[in-house]
């Protein structure tokens, strides 16, 4: 199958976008049913003093403190109420809850960043998943992403779980992308290096843990991918470290004090447990991915047709973030794991779908797709 060249909007990227779509929908029926909360209000406090008047106490960044979990959460809150209160004229004192009885959309700008972030997230699986997969494995993984009730909460509140998943997604295979790269011309390279130091000052900005463990991986990729050209990984990887904190210290706002905290807040130590995983699958909510991940395992552990490097790597890496635990800081990193998980799924299910026993696992796939969109739909508010 011939790889795609340029952008183009024909009936795959037609129906891709269908299905982000109904994403769309289902996370605007959410916030239809929902009100603002103290985190809202917290989020949205925090965020337009980043924007607005950084650094108002000696020793914080903010009136919130020293934050923990990262900047980034909290600009992408503040900064829709930031640009509507510059376009709208009001006074900088306007507080949030003062723009609640002013306007009727605080929530959705509030929390439109965060839907955002979620859209581009499924938007890269697509792309990852048809690369490696064509058509029949980008759809399965997208539809199984868009029907996902743990996406949908993700996107509809403030948090920086979403905003480091993708990081995460985009940070891996950047540098994967980046490796190939090095196999030609230098020239070919940059673009590709900047983006990959974009995206790991995005999930540093979002999660300290997340950003370590994307670093890493990200060396370890490389040094496996980029055959005779080991040499350069050192140089390039210096670079987009040394790039990433000059972006995380622009979002302290250059801050040397504030920024001090990024490295020791406590918020990159990471372990290990079996307990998240084991809620997580057997949630009743994750059911579908729950079969379908154990039906991919299944069928990939006996084949050798599906024990290849584009399939075995997001299994390494979906199991590694389902049974990671951060010890200095409440976060998901389940949901970290779950495009990974997605990516597995897809591309063992679309292997199969190309074997002679194609009829039987549309059956299965469609049962399974719409048992998600089924789940998605009953666990909406």
């Amino acid at each position: 199958m011939p790889k795609p060249s340029g952008f183009q909007f024909k009936r795959p990227q037609q129906l891709a976008a269908l299905l982000l779509l109904l994403l769309l929908l289902q996370c605007l029926w959410a916030f239809h049913r929902q009100t603002l909360t103290s985190r809202d209000y917290d989020f949205a406090r925090c965020g337009r003093e980043m924007w607005e008047k950084p650094n108002p106490l000696a020793g914080y960044f903010t009136t919130c403190g020293n934050l923990p979990d990262g900047t980034l959460a909290y600009r992408v809150a503040g900064l829709p109420l930031t640009l509507q209160r510059i376009l709208a004229g009001q006074n900088a004192d306007t507080s949030t809850w003062e723009m609640r009885h002013e306007l009727g959309y605080v929530l959705l700008l509030l929390h439109s960043g965060f839907l955002l972030t979620g859209v581009f997230l499924g938007g890269a699986l697509w792309w990852v998943t048809r690369r490696l997969y064509g058509n029949t494995g980008g759809f399965i993984a997208l539809a199984l992403y868009c029907f996902s009730p743990a996406v949908i909460r993700a996107c509809t509140y403030p948090n920086n779980e979403i905003l480091a998943a993708f990081g995460l997604f985009a940070s891996l295979y950047t540098a994967m992308g980046v490796a190939h790269a090095m196999q030609g011309p230098p020239r070919k390279w940059r673009s590709r290096i900047v983006l990959l130091t974009v995206t790991l000052a995005f999930t540093a900005a979002a999660h300290v843990a997340a950003f370590l463990l994307a670093f890493l991986l990200s060396i370890g990729f490389m040094a496996y991918l980029a055959v005779g050209r080991r040499a350069y990984i050192v140089p390039i990887m210096m670079t987009a470290c040394i790039g990433t904190l000059i972006l995380v210290f622009a979002s302290y706002d250059f801050s040397p004090d504030a920024f001090s905290y990024f490295v020791r807040s406590g918020a990159g130590r990471v372990w290990f447990s079996l307990q998240p995983a084991r809620l997580w699958f057997l949630s009743p909510t994750n059911s579908a991915v729950s079969l379908a991940a154990a039906t991919a395992l299944l069928l990939y552990l006996p084949t050798r047709r599906s024990r290849y490097f584009g399939n075995t790597v997001p299994l390494l890496l979906a199991a590694l973030f389902f049974t990671l635990v951060t010890p200095g800081i409440s976060s998901e990193p389940t949901l970290w794991a779950l495009p990974f998980l997605l990516t597995f799924i897809a591309g063992v299910f679309a292997d199969f779908l190309e074997t002679r026993y194609r009829r039987v696992f549309l059956a299965v796939t469609a049962s399974l797709l719409l048992l998600e969109a089924v789940v998605s739909i009953l666990s909406l508010p």
